[in-house]
Protein backbone atom coordinates (compact mmCIF):
# COMPACT_ATOMS: atom_id res chain seq x y z
CA UNK A 1 0.00 0.00 0.00
CA UNK A 2 3.11 2.62 1.07
CA UNK A 3 4.39 1.89 -2.61
CA UNK A 4 1.31 2.27 -4.07
CA UNK A 5 0.33 5.63 -2.70
CA UNK A 6 3.71 6.75 -2.98
CA UNK A 7 3.60 6.35 -6.63
CA UNK A 8 1.00 8.56 -6.81
CA UNK A 9 1.05 12.32 -8.08
CA UNK A 10 1.56 15.06 -6.13
CA UNK A 11 -0.77 16.54 -4.52
CA UNK A 12 -3.39 13.89 -3.80
CA UNK A 13 -6.30 13.26 -1.47
CA UNK A 14 -7.06 10.03 -0.51
CA UNK A 15 -10.11 8.80 1.40
CA UNK A 16 -10.20 5.95 4.05
CA UNK A 17 -13.35 4.03 4.22
CA UNK A 18 -13.82 2.71 8.15
CA UNK A 19 -16.16 -0.58 8.23
CA UNK A 20 -16.69 -2.45 12.08
CA UNK A 21 -17.18 -6.07 11.44
CA UNK A 22 -19.27 -8.76 13.33
CA UNK A 23 -16.37 -10.73 15.24
CA UNK A 24 -18.80 -13.73 15.42
CA UNK A 25 -19.77 -13.67 11.54
CA UNK A 26 -16.50 -13.35 10.65
CA UNK A 27 -15.25 -16.16 12.67
CA UNK A 28 -18.04 -18.41 11.49
CA UNK A 29 -16.78 -17.38 7.61
CA UNK A 30 -13.67 -19.32 8.26
CA UNK A 31 -14.22 -22.74 10.19
CA UNK A 32 -10.66 -23.61 10.63
CA UNK A 33 -8.47 -22.82 14.30
CA UNK A 34 -5.79 -21.67 12.77
CA UNK A 35 -5.75 -17.68 13.37
CA UNK A 36 -3.24 -15.41 12.88
CA UNK A 37 -2.72 -12.09 10.89
CA UNK A 38 -2.02 -12.83 7.89
CA UNK A 39 -4.78 -15.44 7.95
CA UNK A 40 -7.66 -13.08 8.98
CA UNK A 41 -6.38 -10.08 6.68
CA UNK A 42 -6.74 -12.51 3.98
CA UNK A 43 -10.15 -13.40 4.85
CA UNK A 44 -11.34 -9.99 5.86
CA UNK A 45 -9.98 -9.02 1.86
CA UNK A 46 -11.84 -11.91 0.80
CA UNK A 47 -15.08 -10.99 2.40
CA UNK A 48 -14.91 -7.20 1.23
CA UNK A 49 -13.80 -8.50 -2.54
CA UNK A 50 -17.05 -10.53 -2.55
CA UNK A 51 -18.76 -8.49 -0.70
CA UNK A 52 -19.90 -10.24 2.40
CA UNK A 53 -18.02 -8.95 5.01
CA UNK A 54 -20.99 -8.67 7.58
CA UNK A 55 -20.68 -5.05 9.20
CA UNK A 56 -22.33 -4.02 12.76
CA UNK A 57 -24.29 -0.37 13.48
CA UNK A 58 -22.10 2.32 14.88
CA UNK A 59 -24.14 4.80 17.49
CA UNK A 60 -23.48 8.23 16.19
CA UNK A 61 -20.94 10.42 18.96
CA UNK A 62 -24.00 11.77 20.25
CA UNK A 63 -25.61 8.95 21.11
CA UNK A 64 -22.34 7.38 22.61
CA UNK A 65 -22.49 10.25 25.07
CA UNK A 66 -26.04 9.89 26.08
CA UNK A 67 -25.13 6.24 27.08
CA UNK A 68 -22.68 7.71 29.26
CA UNK A 69 -25.12 9.66 30.99
CA UNK A 70 -27.26 6.79 31.20
CA UNK A 71 -24.82 4.22 32.85
CA UNK A 72 -23.41 7.03 34.76
CA UNK A 73 -26.66 7.35 36.56
CA UNK A 74 -27.54 3.93 36.65
CA UNK A 75 -24.03 3.30 38.67
CA UNK A 76 -25.28 5.72 41.09
CA UNK A 77 -28.37 4.12 41.52
CA UNK A 78 -26.47 1.06 42.42
CA UNK A 79 -24.30 2.61 44.62
CA UNK A 80 -27.61 4.24 46.70
CA UNK A 81 -29.21 0.59 46.76
CA UNK A 82 -26.54 -0.86 48.24
CA UNK A 83 -26.43 2.00 51.12
CA UNK A 84 -30.32 1.59 51.90
CA UNK A 85 -30.38 -2.44 51.73
CA UNK A 86 -27.29 -2.08 54.11
CA UNK A 87 -29.39 0.31 56.53
CA UNK A 88 -32.49 -2.08 55.85
CA UNK A 89 -30.58 -3.98 57.28
CA UNK A 90 -29.27 -2.74 60.34
CA UNK A 91 -33.06 -1.35 60.82
CA UNK A 92 -34.39 -5.08 60.60
CA UNK A 93 -31.83 -5.85 62.74
CA UNK A 94 -32.76 -3.81 65.97
CA UNK A 95 -36.19 -3.91 65.56
CA UNK A 96 -37.34 -0.74 63.23
CA UNK A 97 -39.65 -2.17 60.73
CA UNK A 98 -40.86 0.70 58.23
CA UNK A 99 -40.34 -1.02 55.19
CA UNK A 100 -40.26 2.08 52.26
CA UNK A 101 -41.11 4.76 54.83
CA UNK A 102 -37.50 4.00 56.56
CA UNK A 103 -36.35 6.95 54.12
CA UNK A 104 -39.00 9.30 55.00
CA UNK A 105 -37.43 12.37 57.66
CA UNK A 106 -39.34 10.58 60.33
CA UNK A 107 -37.84 7.29 59.85
CA UNK A 108 -34.70 8.32 59.03
CA UNK A 109 -34.98 9.98 62.66
CA UNK A 110 -35.61 6.69 64.42
CA UNK A 111 -32.93 5.39 62.69
CA UNK A 112 -30.38 7.71 63.90
CA UNK A 113 -31.48 7.22 67.50
CA UNK A 114 -31.36 3.19 67.64
CA UNK A 115 -28.99 2.43 70.25
CA UNK A 116 -25.97 1.04 68.25
CA UNK A 117 -22.60 -0.53 69.58
CA UNK A 118 -19.45 1.51 68.82
CA UNK A 119 -19.00 0.14 65.40
CA UNK A 120 -22.37 -0.06 64.14
CA UNK A 121 -23.12 3.09 65.01
CA UNK A 122 -20.13 4.66 63.37
CA UNK A 123 -21.09 2.55 60.04
CA UNK A 124 -24.92 3.89 60.70
CA UNK A 125 -23.49 7.49 60.42
CA UNK A 126 -21.12 7.02 57.45
CA UNK A 127 -24.11 5.42 55.60
CA UNK A 128 -26.47 7.56 56.55
CA UNK A 129 -24.26 10.26 55.57
CA UNK A 130 -23.53 9.33 51.86
CA UNK A 131 -27.33 8.49 51.31
CA UNK A 132 -28.18 12.28 50.15
CA UNK A 133 -24.85 12.79 49.03
CA UNK A 134 -26.11 10.04 46.48
CA UNK A 135 -29.65 11.18 46.22
CA UNK A 136 -28.48 14.74 45.40
CA UNK A 137 -26.92 13.74 42.45
CA UNK A 138 -29.19 11.31 41.03
CA UNK A 139 -31.75 14.06 41.04
CA UNK A 140 -29.66 16.07 39.43
CA UNK A 141 -28.72 13.09 36.49
CA UNK A 142 -32.33 12.85 36.28
CA UNK A 143 -32.83 16.55 35.69
CA UNK A 144 -30.14 16.32 32.86
CA UNK A 145 -31.57 12.89 30.93
CA UNK A 146 -35.50 14.24 31.48
CA UNK A 147 -33.98 17.35 29.39
CA UNK A 148 -32.62 15.32 27.02
CA UNK A 149 -35.64 12.79 26.45
CA UNK A 150 -37.94 16.51 26.35
CA UNK A 151 -35.52 17.56 23.26
CA UNK A 152 -35.42 14.16 21.34
CA UNK A 153 -38.76 13.76 19.42
CA UNK A 154 -38.87 10.17 19.37
CA UNK A 155 -38.31 9.51 23.09
CA UNK A 156 -41.45 11.74 23.70
CA UNK A 157 -43.57 9.52 21.73
CA UNK A 158 -41.89 7.08 23.72
CA UNK A 159 -42.54 8.49 26.95
CA UNK A 160 -46.96 9.00 25.84
CA UNK A 161 -46.63 5.12 26.76
CA UNK A 162 -47.99 4.18 29.94
CA UNK A 163 -45.39 3.33 32.40
CA UNK A 164 -42.35 4.31 30.08
CA UNK A 165 -40.68 7.88 31.37
CA UNK A 166 -37.57 9.77 30.47
CA UNK A 167 -35.11 7.75 31.58
CA UNK A 168 -36.50 4.58 30.17
CA UNK A 169 -37.71 6.53 26.60
CA UNK A 170 -34.42 7.85 26.13
CA UNK A 171 -32.15 4.69 26.83
CA UNK A 172 -34.52 3.27 24.59
CA UNK A 173 -33.46 5.64 21.70
CA UNK A 174 -29.83 5.69 21.64
CA UNK A 175 -29.12 2.02 22.88
CA UNK A 176 -31.61 0.69 19.45
CA UNK A 177 -30.44 3.26 17.54
CA UNK A 178 -32.17 2.89 13.97
CA UNK A 179 -35.38 1.02 14.40
CA UNK A 180 -35.57 0.03 10.98
CA UNK A 181 -32.45 -1.75 10.79
CA UNK A 182 -34.11 -4.70 13.01
CA UNK A 183 -36.63 -7.13 10.60
CA UNK A 184 -39.09 -7.36 13.33
CA UNK A 185 -39.88 -7.59 16.57
CA UNK A 186 -38.24 -10.88 17.64
CA UNK A 187 -35.14 -9.15 16.18
CA UNK A 188 -35.18 -6.96 18.58
CA UNK A 189 -35.67 -9.07 21.52
CA UNK A 190 -32.83 -10.64 20.01
CA UNK A 191 -30.80 -7.83 20.34
CA UNK A 192 -31.95 -7.42 24.30
CA UNK A 193 -30.85 -10.88 24.54
CA UNK A 194 -34.50 -11.09 25.93
CA UNK A 195 -34.86 -14.58 24.05
CA UNK A 196 -34.66 -18.00 25.64
CA UNK A 197 -30.99 -19.66 24.74
CA UNK A 198 -31.51 -22.67 22.43
CA UNK A 199 -29.43 -26.39 22.32
CA UNK A 200 -31.71 -28.07 20.16
CA UNK A 201 -31.01 -31.43 18.00
CA UNK A 202 -33.40 -33.22 16.80
CA UNK A 203 -36.22 -32.00 18.99
CA UNK A 204 -36.50 -28.28 20.52
CA UNK A 205 -34.60 -26.95 23.58
CA UNK A 206 -35.06 -24.27 25.45
CA UNK A 207 -32.87 -22.57 28.25
CA UNK A 208 -33.14 -19.99 30.53
CA UNK A 209 -32.69 -16.00 28.95
CA UNK A 210 -29.71 -15.57 26.51
CA UNK A 211 -29.12 -11.85 28.53
CA UNK A 212 -26.50 -11.70 25.03
CA UNK A 213 -27.76 -7.63 24.61
CA UNK A 214 -27.68 -4.35 26.93
CA UNK A 215 -28.22 -5.49 30.92
CA UNK A 216 -29.15 -1.66 31.54
CA UNK A 217 -32.27 -1.88 29.31
CA UNK A 218 -33.47 -5.10 30.37
CA UNK A 219 -33.42 -4.00 33.37
CA UNK A 220 -35.01 -0.28 32.39
CA UNK A 221 -37.84 -2.03 30.61
CA UNK A 222 -38.29 -4.97 33.47
CA UNK A 223 -39.42 -1.74 35.43
CA UNK A 224 -41.43 -0.30 33.25
CA UNK A 225 -42.93 -3.05 32.24
CA UNK A 226 -44.35 -3.65 36.32
CA UNK A 227 -45.58 0.27 35.69
CA UNK A 228 -47.14 -0.27 32.72
CA UNK A 229 -49.37 -3.52 33.52
CA UNK A 230 -51.46 -1.06 35.90
CA UNK A 231 -52.31 0.95 33.77
CA UNK A 232 -52.75 -0.41 30.17
CA UNK A 233 -55.57 -3.29 30.44
CA UNK A 234 -54.54 -5.30 27.58
CA UNK A 235 -50.74 -5.68 29.14
CA UNK A 236 -52.01 -5.90 32.07
CA UNK A 237 -54.23 -9.45 30.46
CA UNK A 238 -51.12 -10.20 28.93
CA UNK A 239 -49.02 -10.34 31.92
CA UNK A 240 -52.03 -12.64 34.49
CA UNK A 241 -51.91 -15.22 32.10
CA UNK A 242 -48.76 -15.81 31.89
CA UNK A 243 -48.18 -15.21 35.60
CA UNK A 244 -50.80 -18.40 36.07
CA UNK A 245 -48.70 -20.08 33.11
CA UNK A 246 -45.08 -19.98 33.89
CA UNK A 247 -45.06 -18.05 37.35
CA UNK A 248 -43.61 -14.11 38.57
CA UNK A 249 -40.22 -14.28 36.75
CA UNK A 250 -41.08 -15.26 33.06
CA UNK A 251 -44.08 -13.33 33.42
CA UNK A 252 -42.61 -10.20 34.18
CA UNK A 253 -39.42 -10.48 31.74
CA UNK A 254 -42.70 -11.55 29.12
CA UNK A 255 -44.24 -8.09 29.84
CA UNK A 256 -40.97 -6.36 29.66
CA UNK A 257 -40.45 -8.10 25.98
CA UNK A 258 -43.81 -7.11 24.79
CA UNK A 259 -43.52 -3.35 26.12
CA UNK A 260 -40.21 -3.26 24.40
CA UNK A 261 -41.36 -4.25 21.24
CA UNK A 262 -44.18 -2.03 21.56
CA UNK A 263 -42.05 0.84 21.61
CA UNK A 264 -39.92 -0.10 19.07
CA UNK A 265 -43.01 0.06 16.84
CA UNK A 266 -43.34 3.32 17.94
CA UNK A 267 -39.99 4.10 17.19
CA UNK A 268 -39.75 2.65 13.46
CA UNK A 269 -43.27 4.29 12.43
CA UNK A 270 -42.78 7.60 14.29
CA UNK A 271 -46.36 7.31 16.36
CA UNK A 272 -47.41 7.79 19.74
CA UNK A 273 -49.27 5.48 22.04
CA UNK A 274 -52.59 6.42 21.20
CA UNK A 275 -52.11 6.32 17.06
CA UNK A 276 -50.29 2.77 18.41
CA UNK A 277 -53.96 1.68 20.25
CA UNK A 278 -55.87 2.90 17.69
CA UNK A 279 -53.94 0.51 15.12
CA UNK A 280 -54.18 -2.46 17.26
CA UNK A 281 -58.38 -1.57 17.45
CA UNK A 282 -58.15 -1.83 13.52
CA UNK A 283 -56.29 -5.14 13.49
CA UNK A 284 -58.82 -6.85 16.26
CA UNK A 285 -61.35 -5.73 13.84
CA UNK A 286 -60.11 -7.42 10.97
CA UNK A 287 -58.46 -10.48 12.69
CA UNK A 288 -54.97 -9.76 12.88
CA UNK A 289 -54.66 -8.23 16.37
CA UNK A 290 -52.09 -10.75 18.48
CA UNK A 291 -51.51 -11.25 22.42
CA UNK A 292 -50.89 -7.82 24.11
CA UNK A 293 -51.72 -5.46 21.39
CA UNK A 294 -53.89 -2.61 23.19
CA UNK A 295 -58.12 -3.24 22.43
CA UNK A 296 -60.24 -0.83 24.65
CA UNK A 297 -62.98 -2.37 22.96
CA UNK A 298 -63.07 -5.67 24.95
CA UNK A 299 -63.42 -3.83 28.39
CA UNK A 300 -61.46 -3.12 31.45
CA UNK A 301 -59.02 -5.48 32.79
CA UNK A 302 -59.51 -7.78 35.36
CA UNK A 303 -59.04 -5.89 38.47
Amino acid sequence: MRKFYSGLTRPVLVGIECRVGHPKKIRKAETRKQKYDRRDARLLLTLLAENRFPTIWMPSTEQRDLRTLLRHRHQWVRLRSRVQHTLQSMALANGLRRGHSLWSQAGQHELQVLPLAPHASQRRTALLSLYPRFQESIDDLDRQVSEEAHQRPQAQRLMTHPGVGPVTALATEVFLGDPKRFADGKTVASYIGMIPSEHSSGRQRLGAMSKEGNALVRYLWCEAAMHAVGRDPELKRFYRRKLIQKGMGKARVAAARKLGIRLWIMMRDEIDYQEFCRRGQLRHKSGGARAGMPDFNSGPAVQ
